[in-house]
């Protein structure tokens, strides 16, 4: 399953980030490359030429901090017109969440397999999403990257994780329907 796909998501994501505190490209990357709540597809350089554009558009400042024997990075930081796009996107009109599952199209066509095989197929699928849970809750045990400015905001965030876990384990339950009405058939 993948949630926040598209380069739209990656932009908001980024303001919303920057919203937060000041980020070098190189600190923004990492936070996508180890969150369990922004799926993202895209290369890297996605998130340079964002912040570029962001810088462009007026959305975000940029300053250069020196720290030798470093070298010199950018540090982008979101300006009050930045805020006001940031609020137009949060005030829009929510979407529907799209959820790609490429195991339903594989699940699709197994009628193919035996019994023994459909069995290893939906344990195997259970492994995956048992091993992605155990992903997630160990990142949230170390305390991913997220702010946690007042109650609030640490309390929406809880509810993001929630949400992203509730997926999860409804996947799991709905993998012991399919080998539950599969013996039945």
């Amino acid at each position: 399953m993948q949630y926040f796909g598209g380069l739209m998501d990656i932009k908001y994501a980024l303001l919303g980030f920057l919203s937060w505190k000041s980020f070098s490209g190189y600190e923004l990357k990492k936070i996508f490359a180890d969150s369990p709540y922004f799926y993202w597809s895209g290369s890297n350089n996605q998130i340079y030429r964002t912040l570029l554009q962001f810088h462009k558009e007026g959305l975000v400042d940029v300053t250069v901090e020196q720290d030798p024997p470093r070298p010199p990075r950018k540090m982008y930081t979101i300006n009050e017109r930045g805020r006001e796009e940031l609020k137009k996107q949060v005030e829009s009109a929510p979407e529907l969440p799209q959820i790609r599952n490429s195991f339903l199209a594989q699940l699709a066509w197994a009628d193919l397999l035996d019994a023994d095989e459909m069995t290893a197929l939906l344990d195997a699928y259970r492994h995956e999403v048992e091993m992605h849970i155990t992903m997630l809750e160990e990142k949230e045990r170390r305390g991913t990257t997220r702010p946690r400015r007042n109650t609030r905001e640490e309390l929406l965030w809880d509810m993001v994780s929630a949400n992203i876990m509730h997926s999860y384990h409804s996947e799991l339950e709905w993998i012991d329907t399919v080998k539950t009405k599969l013996e039945e058939v």
